[in-house]
């Protein structure tokens, strides 16, 4: 596999200084990781650069697998700036303090997020650190090119132009409690604070409900509502 590229090696520097000086929390798990995931959630903060500049965000996330997730950004005044729901094959990107979505394709509304297009089984692998894997092609799973180490644990990982490493890992674990990724359209680092697993579904996180009480609106429409009631990346 080829290495990562510079600019991406060139962000790991400030989380390695932490390292050094001992700053990372060490509490990252609520419970040991199970044989058998069926649900994640936790929290995590994202910084990430890309066309409009840099932004940082603090976010919350639950999957329930195969194909449900959740995820809510927030910022400290603001407080919920917007929230994607994907279920039963829709996506939708939700403002409720605006009372408006969005709905688009899958990896669109992940886009919206990260800055690239990302499936959910793709995110939920990137999370959980587990990717199925092609018959006699160990390193090859649905177009990526996956490093592990010697206890088979992923390193690192690329999908044409988008690359992703890992930093550090939970304690023994094959979760990362960091990565950083790489893509034409943007860079940065994610980090997670707190992941729990199999805890009682709320399954309110996944219901559409607020189509019959928000307005519709196309992703331009989305942008320009954020744009002039808060930051946004995209």
């Amino acid at each position: 596999m080829k290495k990562i590229s510079a600019r991406l090696w060139g962000i790991t520097t400030g989380l390695s200084l932490m390292l050094l000086t001992g700053c990372l929390p060490t509490q990252v798990l609520l419970s040991p990781v199970p044989d058998r995931i069926d649900r994640m959630e936790g929290h995590a903060s994202l910084s990430l650069t890309g066309e409009e500049g840099t932004t940082s965000s603090k976010f919350s996330f639950l999957f329930a697998l195969p194909d449900q997730g959740h995820i809510e950004v927030r910022e400290f005044i603001i407080g919920s700036l917007y929230q994607i729901v994907i279920t039963k094959g829709k996506a939708y990107f939700v403002v409720p303090k605006k009372r408006v979505y969005w709905e688009g394709e899958e990896e669109e509304i992940i886009d919206k997020f990260l800055g690239f297009r990302l499936s959910l089984d793709e995110m939920i692998s990137l999370f959980t650190g587990k990717w199925p894997v092609s018959r006699g092609e160990p390193d090859a799973v649905l177009s990526w090119q996956l490093e592990r180490d010697s206890w088979g644990r992923i390193l690192s990982g690329r999908r044409g132009d988008l690359r992703f490493q890992v930093e550090r890992f939970i304690e023994d674990t094959a979760l990362a409690h960091s990565f950083i990724f790489d893509h034409p359209a943007s860079y940065g680092r994610l980090r997670f604070t707190r992941i729990d697993f199999n805890q009682p579904l709320n399954e309110r996180a996944f219901s559409t409900a607020f189509q019959k009480r928000y307005e519709r609106k196309t992703w331009e429409e989305i942008q320009e509502l954020l744009n002039n009631g808060g930051k946004h990346k995209n």
